[in-house]
């Protein structure tokens, strides 16, 4: 049923263009400043990313006059894997040329730019890129199935309340983006001081602690890659491969086995223990996570990973963040051994490796206490941006089809 007020129409029928921005070869017109050229790696999905701007000079830029875009107009990538994707040209880029995008340029006071962006990079609007785009692997959107893109179109005092809600939410999202890259640039500052004494924390009774520290060799406070557990009476065990931990060394979730299945031929380890990654690219990806809350404290898992177990007096959480230290990550890197695509972490580099140590364990826990309650805060905002984001997807799905209605 049509929402009262909306009309069915099509692209063509309210814009003023749609048209193709320039297809031909512009290497040789490249210059290090003049008119910015916008690309398909520049349209993100519903935003303008000027991280990679390259420029024409004036001359050539001149020579295609109806290649160029205005503030407010909407471009979408025309071919390749991203086909479809669509965002607004912003104020900095008025009159900037476009290769290989569809142009299109609204018709005033009948369809909002915005709204557009926000119809065009919906689900529905996916769904529609898809079914017009023609051609084999590389796809291609033409212009002339472009223009007959059908729209579902309310007056445009409500297009342009539906945008003011979309960017809300969209400024919301932005914000806890920005406080999560926020959080993750000062945890890694402060695992740097903690870790290499420059910071003290306090003790048990309000002093900074000032026990020395001591640099030893990681064969020094852990167990690399120990003998595997007996078999447990009921005989079930956790299995982890190595695409159930992250690149941020986190336990992403484990399988339940017997141990009979898993006992041969995959790595041991208990709870507690700290799973490094051995193979390239996972090791230097940071690939890995400590592993707790096993079937009776049982695990086993992929062949590709070391496993270091914490010695008496060392804090096992406090091993896991050394091994997620970018000197850690990078020397490890250095001296891998094997051929090309198969090369790995050797035993040997971990257990001549050197870390700095507080000789009391209690150093040790309080400082793996910060690191590890400030990883907890970084996971709940990721997860309220998860949130988020499925909350406005939901939102703009009933907005954009009529389903809610807004009051003007």
């Amino acid at each position: 049923m049509m929402p009262n007020g909306w009309r069915e129409t099509n692209l063509n029928s309210v814009c003023t263009r749609v048209a193709v921005g320039l297809a031909t070869s512009v290497t040789a017109a490249y210059a290090k400043s003049g008119v910015p050229i916008i690309r398909n790696l520049n349209i993100k999905k519903g935003y303008f990313d000027d991280t990679n701007m390259l420029y024409l000079n004036e001359d050539f830029s001149l020579l295609h006059p109806n290649k160029r875009v205005r503030t407010g107009d909407v471009i979408s990538v025309h071919t390749g894997s991203n086909v479809g994707l669509t965002c607004v040209v912003p104020e900095e880029y008025d009159l900037a040329q476009t290769f290989t995008t569809l142009i299109v340029t609204p018709t005033d006071n009948v369809l909002d730019s915005w709204f557009l962006n926000y119809v065009l990079n919906s689900k529905y609007g996916e769904y529609q890129a898809l079914r017009l785009v023609v051609g084999g692997g590389k796809g291609n959107l033409n212009t002339s199935d472009f223009k007959q893109y059908p729209l579902l179109l309310p007056p445009i005092q409500e297009q342009r309340k539906i945008v003011s809600i979309c960017k809300a939410w969209d400024r919301v999202i932005t914000i806890t983006e920005r406080l999560i890259k926020n959080n993750k640039q000062q945890k890694k500052a402060l695992t740097q001081k903690l870790l290499e004494g420059s910071l003290r924390l306090l003790n048990s009774e309000g002093k900074p602690f000032d026990a020395v520290w001591k640099e030893l060799k990681i064969s020094d406070i852990c167990e690399i890659n120990p003998k595997k557990s007996l078999e447990p009476k009921n005989g079930l065990v956790s299995f982890i491969p190595m695409n159930a931990v992250s690149e941020n060394a986190k336990l992403l979730r484990t399988e339940t086995k017997h141990y009979s299945e898993v006992s041969k031929g995959f790595t041991s380890f208990i709870n507690g223990d700290t799973l490094v990654a051995k193979i390239t690219p996972c090791f230097e990806n940071g690939k890995g996570a400590q592993v707790n809350n096993l079937e009776n404290g049982i695990g086993f898992g992929s062949t590709e990973f070391h496993v270091l177990r914490a010695k008496k007096n060392i804090c096992s959480q406090f091993i896991y963040f050394l091994t997620n230290t970018s000197a850690f990550r990078v020397r490890g890197k250095m001296n891998m051994q094997g051929s090309a695509g198969h090369k790995r972490v050797t035993t040997d580099y971990i257990k001549v490796y050197k870390v700095k140590v507080p000789t009391l364990l209690e150093e040790q826990q309080k400082i793996s206490s910060v690191l590890s309650n400030a990883d907890k805060e970084t996971e709940l905002l990721e997860q309220q941006l998860s949130d988020l984001k499925l909350e406005k997807k939901a939102l703009m799905q009933q907005l954009l089809t009529g389903n809610r209605r807004v009051n003007i």
